[in-house]
């Protein structure tokens, strides 16, 4: 019979999640990960495999607490609205003070050796299924003539992710909010409609 866990596994593993969002998955190392989570390595093995599910449980978690606007971006009525409440709510989320600021997939991917291309891979498809989601809402409103037939869906997309990754990065690197929300309002500008 296995030894009682002596931590809240669900604490440490939001103080997992602070540390690779403000270190990146290989910038955390061990050590920081244990000391910050108040364990041994040999309970977080037992708790959370390696650090790369570790990792994977941070980045779930991350979603379920910070990207709830993202599915409620897409059942506003328009596009202009969809578009401008996903962009304002990367920038909240990125620029949150209580927060390391940025977002946890890109702190974690923009800088990936070859030991941690498994972690780049599942943050990459990550964003590749919220573009896809968004891509599927924009065909929903072309279809119904909230879109220009001339639009093209995917690319539109592409680009509101872009700038929604490109806000995070500036978050990353000191950018305030409210130069980040205007970032997000030139994007809307662009819009028709």
């Amino acid at each position: 019979m296995g030894r009682h866990r002596e931590f809240d596994t669900d604490q440490a593993l939001g103080r997992a999640l602070q540390v690779f969002w403000q270190k990146g998955y290989e910038g955390a190392s061990l050590s920081d990960l244990t000391e910050a989570m108040g364990i041994t390595r040999p309970s977080l093995y037992a708790a959370y495999g390696n650090k790369e599910e570790l990792f994977r449980k941070a980045l779930d978690r991350y979603e379920r607490s910070y990207f709830q606007f993202f599915e409620c971006a897409l059942s506003a009525p328009t596009v202009r609205t969809v578009v401008e409440r996903l962009l304002l709510g990367f920038v909240e989320a990125a620029t949150q003070e209580s927060c390391p600021a940025g977002c946890l997939g890109v702190n974690s991917v923009t800088a990936c050796g070859d030991e941690a291309q498994a972690v780049r891979a599942e943050v990459v498809e990550r964003r590749r299924r919220s573009e896809a989601r968004l891509a599927e809402r924009l065909h929903a409103a072309r279809d119904a003539g909230d879109l220009p037939p001339d639009r093209d869906p995917e690319a539109l997309a592409r680009y509101v992710m872009t700038v929604a990754l490109g806000i995070a990065v500036q978050a990353g690197a000191g950018a305030g909010r409210d130069a980040l929300r205007q970032v997000a309002a030139d994007a809307v500008a662009t819009l028709p409609g």
